[in-house]
């Protein structure tokens, strides 16, 4: 009896071992320390090819010297996303791997 117990608890740990993480909601402070106003910011999960939507929506801009509350609620259960921003100017800046599951704040510079 003591065996077969023990054989239970063992295959379960197995199944919740390899169990994909559940998808996620982040939250973190967007810091706009550039010169420029931020007009747009996209991100993907590192893993894949197209970027989402903009994250500041259609009238969002986050102005130089601000910040803001980003939330990231793709249901996507990966921690490296890479962003994409888009300045006033039209210049685009592309940061890969960011790791979101530690990520507090980010600070975009010039």
């Amino acid at each position: 009896m003591k065996t077969e117990l023990l054989g239970a608890f063992a295959a379960l740990a197995f199944v919740a071992g390899v169990a994909p993480a559940a998808a996620q909601n982040v939250e973190f402070t967007l810091i706009n320390e550039s010169s420029q106003a931020l007009h747009y910011f996209y991100t993907t999960p590192s893993n894949e090819d197209s970027w989402g939507y903009d994250l500041l929506g259609e009238t969002g801009t986050l102005e130089s010297g601000y910040n803001g509350t980003v939330t990231i609620g793709d249901g996507s259960d990966q921690c490296l996303y890479d962003f994409k921003f888009v300045m006033d100017s039209g210049a685009e800046l592309i940061e890969p791997g960011i790791d979101i599951c530690e990520l507090g704040s980010y600070t975009i510079t010039d």
